[in-house]
């Protein structure tokens, strides 16, 4: 994978400095987010339970994201080369060789058709599956939802897509090195697939299916994850829009019977001018078993949150957010000052700024 990327970028490399005509088109783009975050039940420095990614350490000022992106567009060819630092990239990419960890997005793309809108992209890219991405700015709540947080935010691997003539229909299918992986994990050689398809029947709708079947284990324990992702993004009048989303999975083991985990949520943003906005978040998280989150408790992590959040427009490119949160778990998987708790509550605040 690693003399793969490298010839990826290469490839990019030379087909943007070869740039001589008014199709091909080079930009560049960035962004940053800081952040501050305290559930007034640990000590400085401490860090969120380990079902959470982002954000993830309270008591000092961090960044959770920054990177530097190029991008490369012309009529048959396309390409992103992002690198990043931060928390998110610590924490998500934490099993990655620290050659890979330092990369948001490497890849090139090639259309492959003159009539049709059919695209083979191929290397790092954001995931199919989930309406919320690492950039913090372009969800509507501060802090990502569950089913985010514990779902991939980036994938590699190969991807054909097509859009509709009338660019309401989106479809792609995927072959991917796993779950969230860069480099193949050891002892797994079979790959992973996707599916996704979007659908926009009108310009205040979207709704969206994406899959993936495939194995975040070693091909010796004949594991088979199944996992599906649907939501539904409702803008119902000019100022109050609403998403709905739902993710259910199972993963079995050889002849074992197959263990379920599933999230529902529903988040609601209300904009009360240009500059001021409101979220809030209502969400479940069930995972028995253990699949997803391990908890060593009687009824594995099954945890209801609730959040509300505040924007506040600095600038064209700056933004102010504030956010609170509260868990409540069936059982005690929180800490409060070192004794077992069924619940957590969050204060966070962030500073963006997408250039």
């Amino acid at each position: 994978m690693r003399i793969y990327l490298c010839l990826l970028l290469s490839f990019f490399l030379s087909k943007v400095f070869a740039q001589n005509d008014s199709t091909k088109t080079l930009t560049f783009s960035g962004y940053g987010e800081l952040y501050y975050s305290q559930d007034f039940t640990k000590v400085v420095d401490e860090e969120k339970p380990n079902f959470i990614y982002n954000h993830k350490k309270l008591g000092v000022i961090q960044m959770n994201l920054a990177f530097v992106k190029a991008s490369y567009t012309e009529q048959k060819l396309r390409g992103n080369l992002a690198i990043m630092a931060g928390n998110y990239a610590r924490y998500n990419l934490s099993g990655e060789p620290p050659w890979a960890r330092i990369i948001y997005e490497a890849n090139v793309g090639l259309k492959l058709t003159e009539k049709k809108n059919l695209w083979l992209d191929a290397g790092v890219m954001p995931s199919h599956i989930g309406f919320e991405s690492a950039v913090g700015v372009d969800c509507w709540t501060l802090t990502r939802s569950l089913l985010a947080e514990n779902s991939p935010y980036f994938e590699t691997g190969l991807k054909l897509s097509s859009t509709s003539k009338n660019e309401k229909w989106n479809a792609a299918f995927l072959v991917l090195n796993g779950w969230q992986k860069i480099e193949m994990p050891s002892g797994i050689n079979k790959p992973s697939y996707g599916l996704q398809i979007n659908f926009k029947p009108g310009s205040n709708v979207t709704l969206n299916y994406s899959n993936f079947l495939g194995s975040d284990k070693p091909d010796s324990l004949s594991t088979i994850r199944v996992f599906h992702n649907l939501y539904a993004q409702i803008q119902a009048t000019e100022k109050l829009g609403f998403l709905l989303g739902f993710d259910v999975g199972s993963e079995q083991i050889k002849s074992s019977k197959g263990k379920i985990w599933y999230s529902p949520v529903i988040i609601s943003r209300f904009q009360i001018n240009e500059n001021n906005t409101l979220a809030a978040r209502l969400e479940y998280y069930k995972d028995p078993k253990g699949i997803i989150v391990s908890t060593n408790t009687k009824n594995g992590f099954q945890t209801f949150g609730y959040s509300l959040n505040y924007d506040f427009r600095l600038s064209e490119k700056m933004i102010f957010r504030i956010e609170a949160k509260k868990y409540q778990a069936k059982d005690a998987i929180f800490y409060e000052k070192g004794t077992p708790s069924k619940q957590n509550f969050s204060i966070t605040t962030a500073l963006t700024l997408k250039l």
